[in-house]
Order: structure tokens, then C-alpha cells, then sequence
């Protein structure tokens, strides 16, 4: 019995982990601003898996509150939307970009320069949870 249990946590890790490796994610960073000021995250997310995967969220040890926002500028007036959640098709890549998708992180909980690594999870409404290392940016940086 204990066999059993013990080969069935080894399958079950094998299985996390390959569900995980059909998430990749790649160059992500964050718009450093100064002082406290509200912090973007930007990056690709690819889904290589055959099912669409849903974005619920992130969170990070470096920040009180992490939220997902989408930028748009419609007649001539920029505004931004809190979003709860962003589906990615099988297959395909999403982008999170200056003047669109982005991840907000506020209320820092460290001094950041630029050049730090700073730990943001991503979140997923399977239960995915997928760790990701974002490099403080320039403001320039997009």
C-alpha cells in the first residue's frame, strides 16, 4: 500500500509538471517607475497545450496586490479596465504590452533597481499555478 502511494505522488508530480512545461512564458519584465509608484509587468504567455488555459491572476512576495488591467485608447481618450480573467487559445500566444494587457503590481514590499528579479506567479483557473522571474526595466522599456 505504501507503493502505492508513494508511485501515485510520482505520477501525479509527473503529470503538474508536463501541464506546466504547455505554459511558457518569456520576456518578462517590469517597468520600474520611482518611489511607491504602481509598477507594469509585461510578457508573452505561448500556450502549447491542445485545451485553452484561462489567466485568472498573479501574485508576488515584492508586491501587496497584483491585478491584471487591458489599456485602450478609444476617440482620442486612453483608459484602462481592470480584467478578470484572459483565455488563450490552444496554440497561441498572448502578449501583455505597453497599451494593452498588462499586470499592475502595487505596494511594493522591497526597494527595487533596476536589474532585480523580482518572483510573480501566474495564476490559472485549472489551478495552474506557474512561477515566473521579471527583470525591473526602465521606464523606456516596453
Amino acid at each position: 500500500m505504501r507503493r502505492l502511494i508513494r508511485l501515485s505522488s510520482i505520477l501525479l508530480l509527473a503529470v503538474s509538471t508536463t501541464a506546466i512545461a504547455d505554459l511558457e512564458v518569456s520576456e518578462a519584465k517590469l517597468r520600474l517607475l520611482p518611489g511607491d509608484l504602481p509598477t507594469a509587468g509585461y510578457f508573452t504567455l505561448t500556450n502549447k497545450d491542445s485545451l485553452p488555459v484561462t489567466l485568472t491572476g498573479a501574485q508576488s512576495p515584492d508586491f501587496a496586490q497584483v491585478m491584471m488591467h487591458r489599456s485602450s485608447l478609444e476617440n482620442g481618450m486612453a483608459s484602462m479596465q481592470h480584467v478578470k480573467q484572459v483565455e488563450v487559445p490552444a496554440g497561441n500566444t498572448l502578449t501583455f504590452a505597453s497599451g494593452g494587457y498588462h499586470l499592475m503590481l502595487m505596494e511594493r514590499q522591497r526597494a527595487l533597481a533596476l536589474g532585480d528579479q523580482v518572483e510573480v506567479t501566474l495564476l490559472f483557473a485549472d489551478g495552474r499555478r506557474l512561477p515566473v522571474t521579471f527583470t525591473a526595466a526602465p521606464l523606456a522599456a516596453q
